[in-house]
């Protein structure tokens, strides 16, 4: 069924509030390929957000070209930007999704700009740019070749498989800039049987977790197939690391099932592994406790007492599940990843050691597309001559397209070039 005749009625826009407020929406779509979710189509006016620098960064930009999320995970720390737009941080993060559908061709005018510094760029790092939907809206590859043609460096963290679709787009791309990409996996139900005990005593036997990553993040692909495109892109030639978080306490904190996640993440190829507890921001905190209550009620308690302080678990937790993971991630042979701690992403790898050294921005890089190629010489329409010798007419045609065939495949076809939009495209000398 074809989205353009799944326009909403004003009148049901008009129940959302925040999105009433828009003078950028174009419409509202629902399809039957995703029940029970609506599609918000907006213009953007700006693709490029700024994060304030902390610590000895002294910048940070992501672009988000979805807001509000299909994979639906119950921890996700992202939910209270939908409150921005009076929508609720529970159900309908998870359904009203806000889609910038001219998010690409609004960046590669911000890139044009003298000013633009060219300074590393993360997009995962707030709701996912590879969730279900971009499957039909196709936003990122626009996005990957705008940033590669202005030779701005891209980091990617996903937890979505449809990253596989670009895969050749981002291998051109790491030759002109750096990319960095990443899996969010947190859950690892397979090969967990444990019969040990906790070292707080409560038994383990690994049974908690079977169907946990489906029950907290229910629209999200299955940890096999997100392994399964570590191992593609490691196959491509590209690093790829792997997020372990959040870590759920009391239900992927043991022993058994760090040791078993690290395990299948350098089966699949990871270069690096990053974990964090969970942080429950208040909105959060209801939506996933609500979640608890009903899953693993024998656990509430125990929740409210670890995070009765703030969003955070307690030092005192953060050590004691440092001291049990670091060991692991050394004995499978597992680099700890780093995190840009502006934009919560993996850092980029265009940074060096210390980024307070970074050199100034260099003047922007011409385009490096390929030459165009050059037309076939003309064929007489009675005659060709091929090698010297006379060639009946009936036989031209065929061998001009051999000929044309032969000069297209001497220059390999530029899939970024591809992707700029037409009236964007820059002017080859």
């Amino acid at each position: 069924m074809r989205w353009s005749g799944q326009q909403l009625q004003t009148e049901q826009v008009g129940a959302l509030p925040g999105l009433a407020r828009l003078n950028n929406l174009v419409r509202s779509v629902q399809t039957p390929e995703f029940a029970g979710i609506t599609f918000h189509e907006i213009l953007c006016k700006s693709a490029l957000n700024h994060v304030p620098g902390q610590s000895a960064m002294p910048f940070g930009y992501t672009i988000n070209p979805y807001r509000g999320c299909s994979h639906a995970c119950t921890y996700c720390f992202a939910r209270p930007t939908h409150q921005y737009l009076d929508l609720d941080a529970g159900k309908d993060f998870d359904s009203e999704i806000i889609v910038k559908v001219n998010v690409a061709e609004v960046l590669r005018k911000e890139l044009a700009k003298p000013t633009w510094g060219r300074h590393p760029v993360a997009l995962g790092t707030n709701t996912d740019p590879y969730q279900r939907a971009e499957g039909r809206y196709r936003l990122m590859p626009g996005i990957i070749a705008a940033l590669a043609d202005s030779g701005t460096p891209i980091s990617i963290l996903t937890k979505g498989t449809l990253l596989r679709r670009d895969l050749d787009l981002l291998v051109e791309a790491s030759e002109h800039v750096p990319v960095d990409l990443a899996m969010s996996i947190a859950i690892y139900d397979d090969g967990l049987r444990d019969d040990g005990l906790r070292d707080d005593g409560l038994r383990d036997d690994g049974l908690r977790d079977d169907g946990l990553q489906q029950s907290v993040e229910p629209g999200t692909p299955t940890t096999k197939a997100r392994l399964a495109t570590v191992t593609a892109v490691r196959e491509r030639g590209l690093d790829c690391g792997v997020f372990l978080m959040p870590i759920l306490p009391f239900l992927t904190d043991t022993r058994a099932h760090l040791d078993e996640a690290l395990r299948q993440a350098k089966a699949a190829g990871a270069t690096s592994v990053l974990y964090s507890g969970l942080n429950l921001k208040p909105a959060v905190k209801d939506w996933y406790l609500g979640w608890l209550s009903r899953e693993h009620p024998e656990l509430v308690g125990r929740y409210h007492e670890l995070y009765a302080r703030g969003q955070y678990a307690p030092k005192e937790y953060r050590t004691w599940l440092a001291a049990r993971i670091r060991p692991l991630i050394r004995a499978h042979g597992l680099e700890r990843g780093v995190v840009d701690p502006a934009t919560g992403g993996i850092r980029s790898n265009a940074f060096p050691s210390f980024p307070e050294r970074m050199p100034p921005p260099a003047a922007r890089p011409p385009a490096r597309h390929p030459a165009p190629v050059p037309p076939a010489s003309p064929v007489p329409a009675a005659s060709a001559v091929l090698n010297g010798s006379a060639m009946p007419a009936a036989s031209a045609a065929p061998a001009a397209a051999a000929i044309r065939r032969a000069r297209s495949a001497e220059v390999p076809r530029s899939l970024i070039a591809a992707e700029l939009p037409p009236d964007l495209a820059p002017t080859l000398f």
